[in-house]
């Protein structure tokens, strides 16, 4: 099915390189200005893009910018759509107050706001900027806005407190609790709690090949973190982390790799605080009372 939209891009006044694009959502015209326009460091552009099949790779920065606004609203879910390639179609970007513009005109920039009173404060510098300045999504709780890149999926319910973080093409997928990180291609399901502190481990450096998830109703505990897919009704103790790797005593005795039960159901992982085993028990789902609903009624 293709899909095209309209909107409007920032581009390096002199190189002509594509900084970004808003598509702003039905019938919102795309116009926006910011003072590094003002002085002359970017220039407006209106775009209109078209994108014949989301299951091929993106063509160029406006294809990817569009891909990201679909995930961040919720059009498409997470690793539904090919998004190959798209590092290298993004600019690094230094994300300022002013507006973006690239990380070397950024003294230039501050030197020509100081000459006219105002200052000029950078937010980061990076290929992704922040969801918040292109997508708000409806029924969400985000405490620091860079703490959640353009292209994350977060569904009705979810809170992403001050620690917590989420990846593009990640998120989670009903109301969720969301005090650690998200790594790219993770999903969280409707009414799990990632720990403060937590981790889930994303495969964009290499290594391991495995798609990691989190089912309904999962647990992972403080400074925990997992490297296996979780099924629905798991829990990770507080501190323990889980790889591929990790030996893992089950109730009858043997000893197997974590990877080899990924994905089941009613997991409970501990360690045995005398001998320091990894071991696997059934999870209690009444144990465990879920997420505060009254927290996530967004």
């Amino acid at each position: 099915m293709s899909i095209t939209a309209t909107g409007h891009s920032y581009v390096d006044a002199v190189s002509g390189t594509r900084l970004d694009v808003w598509y702003p959502a039905a019938g919102v015209a795309p116009v926006r200005a910011c003072l590094a326009e003002q002085l002359g460091f970017v220039k407006s552009e209106v775009v209109t893009t078209t994108i014949a099949s989301l299951a091929e790779a993106p063509a160029d920065t406006a294809d990817v910018y569009l891909r990201l606004h679909l995930l961040s609203r919720r059009e498409v879910q997470p690793n539904e759509i090919n998004l190959d390639g798209i590092f290298g179609l993004l600019a690094n970007v230094a994300w300022t107050t002013a507006g973006p513009v690239l990380p070397e005109m950024v003294d230039a920039l501050r030197a020509a706001a100081a000459s006219e009173g105002r200052s000029v404060g950078v937010d980061g510098v990076d290929k992704f900027p922040n969801m918040l300045d292109y997508v708000v999504p409806s029924g969400v709780r985000i405490a620091i806005a860079n703490r959640v890149r353009l292209g994350a999926h977060l569904a009705e319910g979810t809170t992403v407190m001050h620690e917590g973080f989420c990846n593009f093409n990640a998120g989670t997928l009903g109301p969720a609790m969301v005090e650690g990180r998200i790594s790219q291609g993770v999903v969280l399901g409707a009414n799990s709690d990632l720990g403060g502190s937590a981790s889930t481990m994303g495969t964009l450096s290499g290594g391991g090949k495995e798609r990691v998830s989190v089912g309904e109703n999962c647990l992972i505990g403080a400074n925990a973190g997992i490297g296996i897919a979780l099924g629905d009704n798991c829990t990770v103790e507080a501190g323990l982390y889980v790889t591929a790797g990790t030996r893992v005593a089950l109730p009858d005795g043997q000893i197997v790799k974590a990877g080899e039960l990924s994905g089941r159901s009613g997991m409970l992982f501990i360690r045995n605080s005398l001998t320091g085993a990894v071991e696997l028990s059934v999870a209690d789902p009444e144990r465990w009372g879920g997420i505060n609903a009254a927290l996530h009624a967004n």
